[in-house]
């Protein structure tokens, strides 16, 4: 089930991203370069973007996507995760996460949505270019964006 963030999610929110970043991945980000996780209200949610969650059939969390509004046209993809156990065409997981995030966007009026992934995560990558992102260069994009993992690859989505 996708559903919009709630508070009583923040610990296992928490605990996913670093799970799949730093265990599955082995990024090395810890809470404190990412201190948009601790307060998912202020960051996505008050500011017109949103945070969605996937829950399995016990309500735990197992997915996890953000958008973050830079202006009225562009947008930030972020904190897109799902556990090992929940990826794949099978489960739709990272699929649902996604659409959930595109319906809302481009209710939203956004045009672009920009994000950030280790260069790792080759899986990620090709999900990404079937739904139609492209790499780009940090010095091509439309807005000043920073992210904590500098061995990362940038893509752009024109929506």
């Amino acid at each position: 089930m996708i559903t919009v963030y709630n508070d009583r999610y923040k610990e296992e929110v928490i605990t996913l991203i670093l799970h799949v970043q730093n265990v599955e991945y082995g990024v090395g980000i810890s809470v404190e370069e990412q201190p948009d996780i601790l307060d998912i209200h202020s960051n996505y949610i008050n500011d017109g973007g949103n945070f969605w969650i996937a829950l399995n059939d016990k309500e735990e969390v197992i997915g996890s996507i953000g958008l973050q509004k830079k202006n009225k046209e562009i947008a930030v993809l972020k904190k897109f995760f799902v556990y090992k156990d929940y990826r794949g065409k099978e489960f739709g997981t990272g699929k649902k996460l996604f659409e959930a995030l595109i319906d809302f966007a481009k209710k939203q009026g956004f045009s672009k949505i920009i994000l950030d992934t280790p260069s790792k995560a080759t899986r990620s990558h090709s999900f990404y270019k079937k739904v139609g992102f492209k790499e780009t260069d940090k010095q091509n994009l439309p807005i000043k964006y920073d992210y904590p993992d500098r061995d990362s690859i940038i893509f752009l989505l024109e929506l």
